[in-house]
């Protein structure tokens, strides 16, 4: 049986540049993240890639999914990246401004979030806490906070708890708990109905 530990757990194919890993964090096989800020007991699965992020806790990222990948300059004559790793090519100086562009574009992924097997999250996409992104979509533009989306581009499938139930659960915050917090109150997030959960913790 595999065991995490506080301590981050990257593979050692995975390739993490300029990043900080939360606690109970895992990196599975063949990862690339860069300029990632990955919260505690978040994990990605093999093949992913995040680049400019901020990503809460308990996020799960499943196989394949990508995170922030960099646009092309389209408006100019030659969109090939010659343009902006120029000295790769023996051409010039790599363009500076261009990169500040696409670092500016950041992602950020709320807490417990479920992005599937798949997914592309384009840059500069906020997505709420408690989403759902289904396999294989293309998510182009804000997410709410507990809403399923799918699609290419994705498009709001139905929310996951209502309006007032997602609010309440962020006023919750359960993320925040400690871990003997929640190793107490596991019992009720396996089996409380959600309204049930919320009256429960609300005053806490």
């Amino acid at each position: 049986m595999k065991k995490l530990t506080e301590a981050p757990t990257i593979h050692e194919t995975a390739t993490v540049t300029d990043c900080t890993l939360g606690k109970w964090t895992e990196v599975q096989a063949h990862v690339s993240m860069r300029e990632v800020a990955f919260g505690d007991y978040s994990y990605i699965v093999k093949h992913g890639n995040a680049v400019w992020a901020t990503i809460g806790k308990f996020c799960s990222i499943a196989e394949g999914a990508r995170i922030n990948p960099g646009n092309h300059a389209t408006w100019r004559a030659a969109q090939h990246h010659f343009t902006y790793r120029a000295a790769q090519f023996d051409l010039g100086d790599d363009d500076e401004a261009f990169f500040q562009w696409r670092k500016d574009h950041w992602v950020t992924i709320g807490h417990d979030v479920w992005i599937g097997h798949g997914v592309t999250v384009l840059p500069g996409v906020r997505i709420g806490d408690g989403a759902v992104i289904g396999a294989g979509a293309v998510v182009s533009r804000d997410v709410e906070p507990y809403t399923i989306m799918g699609g290419v581009p994705s498009r709001e499938i139905k929310r996951r708890f209502s309006e007032a139930q997602g609010a309440a659960l962020q006023r919750i915050a359960w993320w925040d708990w400690s871990h003997d917090e929640l190793r107490a109150a596991l019992p009720d997030i396996r089996a409380l109905p959600i309204e049930a959960f919320i009256e429960k913790y609300h005053r806490i």
